[in-house]
């Protein structure tokens, strides 16, 4: 029996729909997926419906396409909740992956060594020590993060380049007992290319996500700044928001760092 869309717009029901399959787990990570034929005769769609929404989730990499095979569901993405702090060994757990750390690079370093501005977020100066470190985050393999971070050396003397390798959130609550507050975030769209693409291993102009964030502990003193490059087709950004409120212009000024380095 045909399921009836009934409600408007056609095209995003649709999508609803066939991401709900994939979801509900009626068709298996690896699996074929209904065909174009099929989503049109089981929602009662167009085929030109079905055709776009098939081709969205394949944008989304909820699905893939194999030439002259069919239409297949991918690995689930990888769940990014704003609202809280949740360690990436976390986040692929809960997605069923095996996470694991590369760590590219590692080093200490004085404050005068950054850019004023990550001195002036980390409020350290001068001689003050910092660990620099860079780190790629693989789930089942596939590497779906690449993270430069600065850590205040200060707050959790002693660390090594293996304790990159594990969870940080760990060894900063277990070992040295620091409570973590939270952090403030900026998450833009980027084109992932050059040295980037080839670590995340995309191809040149990939659509990524580039979050920047200071931790900071609950006494208000800043832990880490980080810039973390997402691979666009491996999470998904959640977040629940309140109420509409009456918008207010915002005080000070905009500043875009876009092209800023490190």
């Amino acid at each position: 029996m045909a399921t009836a869309l009934v409600r408007q717009p056609m095209y995003q029901q649709l999508n609803e729909a066939l991401r709900g399959l994939v979801s509900s787990g009626e068709f298996k990570t690896g699996a074929r997926f209904l065909s174009e034929r099929e989503v049109s005769s089981r929602f009662e769609v167009s085929r030109i419906t079905a055709n776009k929404a098939l081709s969205n989730l394949v944008s989304e990499g909820i699905l893939e396409f194999r030439k002259g095979v069919g239409t297949f569901v991918r690995g689930g993405v990888l769940d990014y909740d704003l609202r809280s702090l949740v360690s990436f060994t976390g986040k692929a757990a809960a997605a069923g992956k095996r996470p694991a750390t590369r760590v590219l690079s590692f080093d200490t370093l004085t404050a005068k060594s950054v850019a004023p501005r990550i001195a002036a977020a980390l409020r350290v100066q001068g001689g003050d020590w910092l660990y620099t470190v860079e780190r790629l985050r693989l789930a089942d393999g596939a590497p779906v993060i690449l993270e430069r971070r600065f850590v205040v050396e200060s707050l959790c003397p002693g660390l090594h380049q293996r304790d990159f390798g594990a969870s940080l959130y760990g060894i900063w609550t277990d070992r040295y007992k620091l409570e973590i507050a939270g952090a403030d975030q900026t998450i833009r769209a980027a084109a992932i290319r050059g040295r980037e693409a080839r670590l995340l291993e995309v191809s040149g102009g990939a659509a990524g996500l580039v979050v920047r964030s200071v931790g900071w502990l609950r006494d208000g003193k800043p832990l880490w700044w980080e810039q973390t490059i997402y691979r666009g087709d491996a999470y998904a950004f959640r977040n629940r928001l309140g109420p509409v409120q009456t918008a207010r212009p915002a005080a000070g000024r905009f500043v875009n760092d876009a092209d800023e380095d490190f």
